[in-house]
Order: structure tokens, then C-alpha cells, then sequence
């Protein structure tokens, strides 16, 4: 009865991250409106999640397996609940933005003490390949769900309403948690790396921004800083790492193939399928003309497709591993993203139908394996840090595929639009495979190579 509950809140948390997180996707034109937001405002409204998020998940992952999952998820959903009231009464575009950040933030820890609760509750085995195929339908569902309510919303009141129901969403679930779940926590709690942290925060929150910033144009000194300085801060991040005897991330974990390929099957998630799904509300709205609701409608026939296979995944043949349905899920779902490409002006609904389908298949069977792979390629104890490197890479990647998309599709006029968009849908492709291939060569690498990881990893700290 335990592990049941523990499924039904984590599958609720992931769900309700990813309706906030798609929340702006289909109702920027009316929020930009209202805020009298420039192109540069609106480019941080649709970004400004995936900073909490990329910041908090690898952080809040640590906290939760050393201190207690249950109350990470539960202080997660309180700050999700809160900044989704700062949202909806945000009077300008930096307010939003922050509370934005805030809501990513508190998603963080729900997402990934959600997965180390699952990995928790269930033996590895049949029955935790069915929990984390049910976690990766909620991905689906989550994105589904979303820009379908929340356009509905927009339309019959305003964009704001949806952040009043994910205000009051988040404080239910964080109730339901407190007296519903069994707290959780590694056998040997180990402090918390406060300088490894700091460090990866704040290269994460660099990079991001400049990222975003940069979309305005690169060449600004701003961008060149930002940059600049996330390579150092991630540089001085693994540097700490490889020296303090208590990480906030083992580096010897990349020694373990399954990890590798869990960190590289995320990025290139972020970086392919959702970087251009992303984009593809601008673009249906702008290029195409279609409505709001019917952009929430089309992006169903991706997002609901995958939650639908993620459930299906478990029956897949055993003899199929995890890391082979990565490859086999990131080359459809490269499948998908062709289809998508070589539209014109005229194209209509029917005409994105089978990319979208084919790539919500992939996507199913990606998300399910994602969420398996995750728990399972951490030692017994650390899933929620095994779920937060993931879903870091994954939201890393979605940060730098929207601003790839971005470079290539956003432009002024719907020919200009369509055609960028063709040259994003075959890029993105390009990035599943690559991501594919990657992940097979990671089954291959060679044993000198994980040993002489775990070697310097040790070396480093005993200098300490």
C-alpha cells in the first residue's frame, strides 16, 4: 500500500512540474501583451523555468537522499505553490521572470525526490520498470495537459488563472505528500556540499543566461561575460568535486557506463525533441496562423502519444535493455523530427500529424527508459542525486536546443518562419542521432578508460 501511495504522489508532483513548466508556451502572445514584453522579455518568460530547474535538481536531488526526500518534495511543492502566486500577480516582465525562476526552483525538488522515492519503494525489477514507465507517462501527461487548460484559461479569463490553479495545485500536493508518504532518506547521510553547490549554481544560472541574452545578439560584452564565466565556475565545480571527500557528485559515477548514457540520452532529449517543441507554439501562431487552442491540440498529438507509450513501454521484449531503448527511442524520435521538416506556408494541421505522432512514440519510450535509467546507475540510496544529474542534462540541453531553434527559425516574416523552421526540425534530428550514437559508443567504452576515471577521482581526494 506504501509504494502505491509513494507512486501516486511522485507521478503527481512530475505531472504538475511539467503543466507549470509549459505553462507560457501557448499563451506568450496574451502575457507579452499585458506586460508589454520585447522580444528579449518574452525570450526569458519561456526560459526562465528551465534556470530553477537546471540550478536546483542536482542540488535538491543531494539534500533529499541525505536529509529526506519526503521533505524536500514537501518544501518543493510549498515554493511551487508560493511563486505561482508571485506569477499571477505579477505587474511587469522581471517579476514574472523571477517567480518563474522560483517555481523551477521548487519543481526541481519535487521532480527529483519524486524518482528517488520511486527507486526508494521499488527492488529493481518489473515492478520498478512499471513505476518509472508510469513516472515517464506523467512527463507526457504533464506537457499534455498544460497548453491544453492553460489556453482554455487564457481564453475565458486570462493567462494569470493558470497560475492561480498551480498555486493552489502545489499546495495539495504538498499536503497530500506530508501525510501520505513514508520519509526516505541514504543509510549514511553525508553533509552538504555547500562550495560544489555554489559553484555549479552559479555556472548553471551563467550559462543559461547567456544563452538567453544571447539570442538578442552574441557579440554583446554581457553575453561574452556570462559565458565566459560559466566555463569557469562548471570548470571550478568539477575541479572541487574531484578533490572534497564528500561530493555532491561523485565523479566516479562516469566510470559507470549506465550513467554516462543516462547523462547524454537527457541532453539530447533537451537539446532535440523538446528544443523544438518548445519553439513550435511561436511558430504554429506566427508561420502557420493557428489558434491557441489549436497549437495546445497539436502539441497533444506529440505529448499525449508519449505519455500513452511510456505506460505501453514495460511490455516491450526484457531481452531489450535500457541503454538499447535509448538508441532505438532517440533515432524515431530523429524520425519524427524529419517529418517535421519540408513544410511551406500552406501547410495545415494534417500535414504535422504523423511527425508529431512518430515523435511522441519515441518520446514515450525515451521518457520511461529516462526514468529508469536514472535510479538504476547510482549506487542503492542515491537516486534522487541519480535523478537530478539526469534531469539537469535534460533541461541543459532543452536550454541550448530552444536557443539553436531560436538562431535558425525566429524570424519576422511566416515564409522566413517556415523556413527556418525546416533547417531547426533537421538539426534537432541531427542531435537525436548524434545523441543515439553516443549512447551506443558509451556500451562500448573501453575498460582502461572507466579505470583510469576512478583512479584520478581517488588521487584527487587524497590530496586533500
Amino acid at each position: 500500500m506504501s509504494e502505491s501511495r509513494t507512486l501516486a504522489v511522485a507521478v503527481a508532483g512530475t505531472f504538475l512540474v511539467l503543466v507549470a513548466f509549459t505553462t507560457p508556451l501557448v499563451t506568450l502572445v496574451s502575457t507579452a501583451h499585458e506586460l508589454t514584453s520585447g522580444p528579449g522579455g518574452q525570450a526569458w518568460i519561456l526560459s526562465s523555468m528551465s534556470v530553477g530547474l537546471a540550478v536546483a535538481l542536482l542540488v535538491s536531488g543531494a539534500v533529499g537522499d541525505d536529509y529526506g526526500r519526503r521533505r524536500m518534495l514537501v518544501a518543493g511543492a510549498a515554493v511551487l505553490g508560493v511563486t505561482s502566486v508571485v506569477a499571477a500577480l505579477a505587474p511587469n516582465t522581471t517579476v514574472l521572470v523571477a517567480a518563474r525562476i522560483g517555481q523551477g526552483i521548487g519543481g526541481a525538488a519535487v521532480i527529483s525526490c519524486s524518482l528517488g522515492l520511486i527507486g526508494h519503494a521499488y527492488p529493481a525489477g518489473p515492478a520498478r520498470a512499471r513505476a518509472t514507465g508510469v513516472w515517464g507517462a506523467a512527463v507526457g501527461a504533464g506537457i499534455a495537459a498544460g497548453p491544453l487548460v492553460m489556453a482554455w484559461l487564457d481564453e475565458i479569463t486570462s493567462w494569470r488563472a493558470g497560475f492561480w490553479l498551480l498555486a493552489v495545485a502545489s499546495v495539495a500536493l504538498a499536503v497530500t505528500a506530508r501525510l501520505l508518504l513514508v520519509e526516505s532518506k541514504a543509510q549514511t547521510p553525508r553533509p552538504v556540499d555547500l562550495t560544489g553547490a555554489a559553484l555549479l549554481g552559479g555556472g548553471l544560472v551563467a550559462l543559461l543566461a547567456g544563452l538567453v541574452e544571447g539570442r538578442e545578439r552574441w557579440s554583446q560584452p554581457l553575453v561574452i561575460g556570462l559565458l565566459i564565466a560559466a566555463g569557469v565556475l562548471i570548470a571550478s565545480f568539477l575541479r572541487w568535486e574531484s578533490r572534497t571527500r564528500e561530493p555532491m557528485l561523485d565523479l566516479a559515477l562516469f566510470r559507470r557506463p549506465a550513467f554516462v548514457a543516462s547523462m547524454v540520452a537527457g541532453l539530447a532529449t533537451g537539446a532535440g525533441v523538446i528544443g523544438l517543441m518548445s519553439f513550435s507554439p511561436t511558430f504554429l501562431q506566427r508561420a502557420l496562423d493557428i489558434s491557441t487552442f489549436g497549437t495546445a491540440l497539436l502539441l497533444l498529438a506529440w505529448s499525449g502519444t508519449s505519455a500513452v507509450v511510456a505506460l505501453l513501454a514495460r511490455r516491450l521484449p526484457a531481452a531489450l535493455g535500457v541503454p538499447a531503448r535509448l538508441v532505438l527511442s532517440l533515432l524515431v524520435v530523429a524520425g519524427g523530427l524529419v517529418l517535421l521538416s519540408g513544410l511551406d506556408t500552406d501547410a495545415g494541421a494534417l500535414d504535422l500529424l504523423p511527425g508529431l505522432l512518430v515523435a511522441g512514440v519515441g518520446s514515450g519510450v525515451l521518457n520511461a527508459a529516462l526514468g529508469q535509467i536514472a535510479v538504476t546507475s547510482v549506487p542503492a540510496g542515491r537516486g534522487s542525486v541519480g535523478s537530478g544529474a539526469n534531469n539537469t542534462a535534460r533541461y541543459v540541453g532543452g536550454a541550448l536546443g530552444v536557443t539553436v531553434v531560436a538562431i535558425l527559425a525566429a524570424h519576422d516574416t511566416p515564409a522566413a518562419l517556415v523556413s527556418g523552421w525546416d533547417s531547426a526540425a533537421v538539426v534537432t534530428a541531427a542531435v537525436s542521432v548524434a545523441g543515439a550514437l553516443l549512447v551506443l559508443a558509451t556500451g562500448m567504452m573501453p575498460a582502461w578508460m572507466t579505470q583510469r576515471i576512478s583512479r584520478y577521482a581517488r588521487s584527487r581526494r587524497r590530496t586533500m
